[in-house]
C-alpha cells in the first residue's frame, strides 16, 4: 500500500469539482453531432447490430477523433467526463448505434452479464434487490458506491425517473484512500488485504461461486479498486468463503463512511442525452434509489457500455479470477456462457 497520501490529477473531491461543472462536462458540437451521425448510418448499413455486432464503428473522422482523444485523456486523469447532447430519440437503433460508434472508438465492448449482452440496459425490472442472484442496476433502490467489470463504463441518459432520485455520484478511489490513511493507517492497510466477493451466479462455468481481491491495490505507483459491498457481504452465503475479520470489516466500514461524506463525493443530475463515462479502475459509482413512472414506456432509462480499451494501466494478478484475463486490451466483463450479441431491449 502506499506510506503517503496518493497525489496526482484523480485525487479530487466532490467539494472542489462541483462549482465548476465545465471541467468535467462538455456540449457535443454540430460538428461531432454531424460526424457522428454519419458513423452510425455506415454502422447500421452494415446491418448492425444483427450483422457483424462487434466490429469496429467507422469513427476515424477529425472531429471525433480529437474528441475521443480528448475523453481518453481525462478518463487516465480525473477519470470521468460527462458529454452532454446526444440526441436520445427517434429509431432506438440509431439512438444506440450513436452510443456504439463512441464507445468502439474508445475500445472494444465486453460482456456486462452471462447472457453475452454488450449493450446494457440500466432499469427497473422489478427485481428484489436482497436476492443474492439480482444485479442491482436492474432494480430502483440505492446501489451503493462501486465499481464494475470493466476498464472503461459509459452511461447513456435516455430518460430520467419521473417521481424523482436515480441521482448519479462518483468518488475517486485515491480521494478516498487518503481519507481512510488519514484517520487510522492501519484500517487503510485492510483494504489491501484479499476479501471474498460473490459472482451472483456468473462465475465461469468451472469456477468457484465467489473469488477473493483486496478492495485497493497499489502497483506500478497506481491506486486500483474494486468494490461491492453487498456482494462482499453476500459472499458468507457459501460456507466454503473465507469469513471477515474484525479488522476487516472495521476497514470496510471506514471506506464506506468516507464514500458517503458529501465533501467527498461527486452527485450530478444525468439528463436525456448525457453520457457519462468513468474509468472504473480510479472511480467508484453510484445512484439513489428511484420512484419509477407506472408507464413502462416512460420509465428511467440507461444504455450502457462496458469497454476494454487498447491501453491501459497493468492490474494485480488478483483481477484474473472476476476478469478471466488481466492482459491491456483484452480483459474485462463477465465471462459469457453464450456467444456475445447485443439486444435492443432489457
Amino acid at each position: 500500500m502506499p506510506t503517503t497520501p496518493c497525489v496526482g490529477p484523480d485525487v479530487w473531491t466532490g467539494a472542489t469539482l462541483a462549482g465548476s461543472p465545465t471541467l468535467w462536462r462538455w456540449q457535443l458540437t454540430a460538428a461531432q453531432l454531424a460526424e457522428l451521425d454519419a458513423a452510425a448510418d455506415r454502422l447500421i448499413a452494415r446491418g448492425w447490430p444483427a450483422l457483424d455486432p462487434v466490429g469496429r464503428a467507422d469513427a476515424t473522422s477529425p472531429a471525433l477523433a480529437a474528441l475521443t482523444g480528448r475523453v481518453r485523456a481525462d478518463l487516465f486523469g480525473r477519470g470521468f467526463v460527462v458529454l452532454r447532447g446526444l440526441p436520445v430519440t427517434g429509431d432506438p437503433v440509431r439512438v444506440a448505434a450513436r452510443l456504439w460508434v463512441l464507445g468502439r472508438a474508445l475500445g472494444t465492448p465486453v460482456p456486462q452479464n452471462a447472457r453475452g449482452h454488450l449493450l446494457g440496459h440500466v432499469c427497473d425490472l422489478g427485481y428484489d434487490a436482497a436476492d443474492p442472484a439480482t444485479r442491482l442496476y436492474q432494480t430502483n433502490q440505492r446501489q451503493g458506491f462501486h465499481t464494475d467489470s470493466a476498464d472503461f463504463v459509459a452511461l447513456l441518459c435516455l430518460r430520467t425517473a419521473r417521481g424523482g432520485g436515480g441521482r448519479s455520484s462518483l468518488a475517486s478511489a485515491a480521494a478516498v484512500f487518503n481519507a481512510v490513511f488519514a484517520a487510522d493507517p492501519d484500517l487503510a492497510g485492510a483494504l489491501f488485504e484479499p476479501v471474498p466477493t460473490d459472482h451472483r451466479g456468473e462465475q465461469p462455468t468451472g469456477a468457484r461461486p465467489w473469488f477473493e481481491i483486496p478492495v485497493l491495490s497499489f502497483l506500478d505507483d497506481q491506486l486500483t479498486v474494486i468494490y461491492q459491498r453487498r456482494y462482499i457481504d453476500s459472499a458468507a452465503r457459501f460456507d466454503a468463503a473465507p469469513r471477515l475479520t474484525p479488522r476487516q470489516r472495521a476497514a470496510l466500514d471506514a471506506f464506506d463512511a468516507a464514500l458517503d461524506d458529501p465533501a467527498l463525493h461527486l452527485e450530478m443530475d444525468l439528463e436525456p442525452g448525457d453520457l457519462q463515462l468513468i474509468h472504473n479502475h480510479q472511480l467508484l459509482h453510484d445512484r439513489t434509489a428511484f420512484v419509477d413512472d407506472p408507464d413502462p414506456t416512460q420509465r428511467r432509462h440507461l444504455l450502457r457500455l462496458w469497454l476494454c480499451p487498447p491501453t491501459g494501466r497493468r492490474l494485480p494478478a488478483a483481477f484474473a479470477e472476476r476478469y478471466g484475463s488481466i492482459a491491456v486490451g483484452a480483459r474485462g466483463g463477465v465471462v459469457p456462457r453464450v456467444p456475445p450479441v447485443i439486444s435492443l431491449t432489457p
